[in-house]
């Protein structure tokens, strides 16, 4: 098993799909890593030599991924929300911030509906 950027990449695998388990990566990225460090997306983890490991390596240092990105993330929200915008003000009040309906919408966001109590009467 392959570890690149604190993951443990599956061996089964082709490197295109194994590299988007890291955070930050998606299709896009890891198509445009492999190509760059000339290696078929279509490989298995398991059968990349660990030159070509330490290859893919060295090029995710130009990426911001995993922790740097979850932290740059979390600051940019914190900052919208010191800053009391309005996308702010709505990631305070954990509701969507994109412009969404809220009335009937928006579960995922909001949580679980809660009944009022005694509203039959």
């Amino acid at each position: 098993m392959a570890r690149i950027a604190g993951i443990n990449l599956p061996n089964g695998k082709h490197a295109r799909i194994a590299l988007t388990y890291i955070y930050g990566i998606g299709q896009t990225s890891a198509d445009a890593i492999l190509a760059k460090v000339d290696i078929s997306p279509t490989r298995k983890i398991e059968t990349l030599d660990e030159t070509e490991l330490d290859r893919i390596r060295e090029e995710l240092k130009d990426y911001l991924i995993e922790g740097d990105l979850r932290r740059d993330r979390a600051q940019n929200i914190k900052r919208l929300e010191e800053i009391n915008c309005y996308r702010g003000q709505r990631h305070k009040k954990r509701l969507p911030v994109r412009g969404q309906r809220t009335k009937t919408n928006a579960r995922t966001r909001k949580g679980k509906a809660v009944a009022i109590a005694n509203k039959k009467k």
